[in-house]
């Protein structure tokens, strides 16, 4: 079933029409899961970015969203294929895999509803982590995502290959620490992770986030 990541850059004084489009937002036919979300340039509150909007959805047949399309003054759209996915979203699994994993572009989604007393915990536990994953070998893009500004937070990264991805996340220090404390301090009243293949990407890359390196 297709998964597609949307993501698209609007002037500021298109911002409040942004917000009413998601406040207002219907589901097409034939679409399993939606989700539409800010981004921000970081993994906190602080580092919201309101010209930037994403969607991830889950549907029969590959969608598309026009009047977001007219909005935007630059977009991006991802095609995914599900590879692994542990945990679900608002109580839901909204992705299946389909394969093992292979060579290619990767990409990584994180999601999680933090429990209110744990936030503060949690943002200062992952600054590090924050700082470190631009230096990552093999990221070529990154962002964070969220359904709302504070509590419902997520990062959405895109890698050479799978390899690279799981490099980073069980032998970097800073990341394997969170990793280890996860269990204890219990953060998550609900979280999600998943890898994708990436099937095609199109539009401005510049909108993910795509690093210098990325672009040689």
């Amino acid at each position: 079933m297709p998964v597609t990541l949307h993501v698209w850059r609007v002037p500021r004084h298109r911002v409040g029409a942004a917000w009413l489009r998601i406040a207002f937002r219907r589901t097409p036919p034939g679409v399993r899961f939606v989700k539409f979300m800010g981004t921000g340039d970081g993994f906190q509150p602080k580092n919201a970015d309101l010209t930037r909007y994403a969607a991830i959805t889950v549907s029969d047949t590959p969608v598309g969203y026009p009047t977001w399309d007219r909005l935007a003054v630059e977009r991006a759209t991802v095609d995914l294929e599900p590879l692994t996915s542990r945990g679900t979203w608002s109580g839901k699994t909204p992705f299946l895999p389909q394969r093992r994993e292979s060579g290619g572009l990767t990409l990584a989604l994180t999601r999680a509803r933090l429990r209110p007393t744990r936030a503060m915990a949690f943002y200062r536990a992952i600054a590090p982590v924050a700082r470190e994953v631009r230096r990552a070998p093999g990221l070529l893009a990154t962002f964070g995502i969220g359904e709302a500004p504070v509590g419902w937070q997520g990062t959405v990264s895109l890698w050479r290959d799978a390899a690279d991805l799981t490099r980073f996340a069980y032998r970097q220090p800073e990341h394997r620490a969170v990793i280890a404390r996860t269990p204890t301090d219990r953060w998550y009243a609900e979280e999600l992770f998943a890898r994708f293949a990436v099937r095609d990407l199109t539009g401005d890359r510049s909108v993910l986030g795509w690093l210098e390196e990325g672009q040689t």
